[in-house]
């Protein structure tokens, strides 16, 4: 991470979750945090918890899916808090979908804040870190991204587009000394998958999964996985023949 007197990240989708708990950690690290989500009641709550701390955490309230929304508060964190030094961008969420109930309205919601959420935050942060030739922006995709699983056609439809935005855009930003990381996480304990009624392999409480977040962008490798055993089984995936592959998803098929 960038090591400044006065270190500024962006933490997007900070209401609840990794999000929040990645804010914290920052916080508690020195950093100052401008930490964004729609709810603003919880972004104060947020800010007032890290007050004891050495660093500071800055309500930011936004909708990411607004293009114009995202701009405007890049631009007011950078004028008011300090140029955004780690910027990441976290937002998204997820439903449970299916063939026989299929919903593009619900489809379109996916795609607007898992997808361009990140678009809009990636809009307004590239030009501004590659005129001062520095920063890191870490794009949070998942796991699902990696070969589509029923049940979750559009979020792993998402998670793709995010891992493939963050492969094309690497290598030139790397040319501007940016650095741009995806993360892919599993399955991790928060209100987001207190909503599953299925089995979820390598559970991991959202601590733990901090630790892994943060010990990834004190390097500079593309994509910070964790945890890591679902990981490896995921790009097994990956790489399975279509055959072999159908054979294992059609067990995740709900009759």
């Amino acid at each position: 991470m960038p090591n400044r007197a006065k270190r500024v990240a962006w933490v997007t989708g900070a209401s609840s979750g990794i999000g929040r708990a990645l804010a914290l950690r920052l916080a508690s690290d020195g950093w100052t945090v401008a930490a964004s989500a729609r709810r603003e009641r919880e972004l104060t709550a947020l800010a007032a918890q890290a007050e004891a701390g050495p660093g500071e955490i800055v309500a930011v309230p936004l909708d990411v899916t607004q293009r114009d929304a995202v701009r405007d508060a890049v631009a007011r964190i950078e004028a008011d808090v300090g140029a955004v030094a780690l910027a990441v961008l976290n937002a998204g969420s997820y439903r449970r979908d299916s063939a026989a109930d299929f919903d593009a309205q619900a489809f379109g919601r996916h795609l607007d804040l898992n997808v361009m959420g990140a678009v809009h935050g990636l809009e307004a942060l590239m030009p501004r870190m590659i005129e001062r030739r520095g920063g890191r922006i870490a794009v949070v995709a998942s796991v699902a991204g990696y070969r589509g699983l029923p049940g979750a056609a559009a979020y792993s439809a998402s998670k793709a587009a995010v891992i493939a935005l963050g492969e094309a855009l690497r290598p030139e930003l790397e040319r501007h000394g940016v650095i741009l990381q995806v993360v892919n996480p599993g399955f991790v304990r928060t209100p987001l998958t207190e909503r599953n009624d299925f089995p979820m392999p390598f559970l991991m409480e959202v601590e733990d999964a901090v630790d892994a977040f943060v010990r990834g962008l004190r390097g500079n490798r593309f994509e910070i996985t964790f945890p890591w055993r679902f990981s490896a089984l995921m790009k097994l995936l990956r790489i399975l023949p279509d055959r072999l592959f159908f054979a294992v998803t059609r067990r995740m098929v709900r009759s």
